[in-house]
């Protein structure tokens, strides 16, 4: 018999196919607008890094992450409901993060809805800042859209750093290196951390 036991204290793994059940149902309870089997899908297909955070009683929650070309995406980052805020949320983005430096890139963005007031607060305490928005990216009821606050993070600085910024000394040589980048995106994420 092959009985895969779960653990009492939630860790986090990789998300496999057989997972889309349970991260669907999750799915469904926690967004109006939520991601299809067919997106979860395509993300395994593109070879993005599915996580789920996984206890005794199931998985509590999942995200995923793209990176390429230096530069790391949050697609989607969700708890079930009814574990939120007990600190689920904050694991797994770290979890993100790491995987993240993990691909050496230098900074990780995402999207999220400026109503999701708790999202942006859990983003802000772990080293994100909010550097623009994206006009009507989330769909809405009554077939209206919702504009998406995008944040980003730097990697190589850590949380406080972020925070501290701008503090008497000199930023680091990465971040000085950064801002000589002549991008718009660029120049707002080094206005925000720096």
């Amino acid at each position: 018999m092959n009985a895969i036991v779960k653990p009492q204290v939630p860790h986090v793994r990789p998300m496999r196919v057989e997972d889309l059940p349970e991260v669907l149902a999750i799915e469904v309870r926690a967004y109006e607008f939520p991601w299809t089997d067919g997106v979860f899908r395509d993300c395994f297909k593109a070879g993005y890094s599915l996580w789920v955070l996984e206890s005794a009683v199931g998985i509590l929650g999942y995200g995923v992450l793209s990176a390429a070309a230096q530069e790391a995406h949050v697609l989607n980052l969700c708890v079930a409901p009814e574990y939120q805020g007990q600190g689920h949320g904050r694991r797994l983005i770290n979890r993100l993060v790491d995987l993240a430096r993990w691909h050496q890139v230098e900074r990780v963005f995402l999207e999220v809805r400026p109503s999701n007031h708790a999202a942006i607060a859990l983003y802000h305490r772990s080293g994100f800042c909010e550097i623009g928005n994206r006009p009507n990216y989330y769909p809405a009821r009554n077939g209206r859209r919702e504009d998406a606050v995008v944040m980003a993070r730097l990697l190589g600085l850590s949380v406080r750093q972020t925070q501290d910024w701008p503090a008497a000394r000199a930023p680091p040589r990465r971040l000085r290196s950064l801002r000589a980048s002549s991008s718009p995106r660029t120049a707002a994420l080094n206005n925000c951390c720096g």
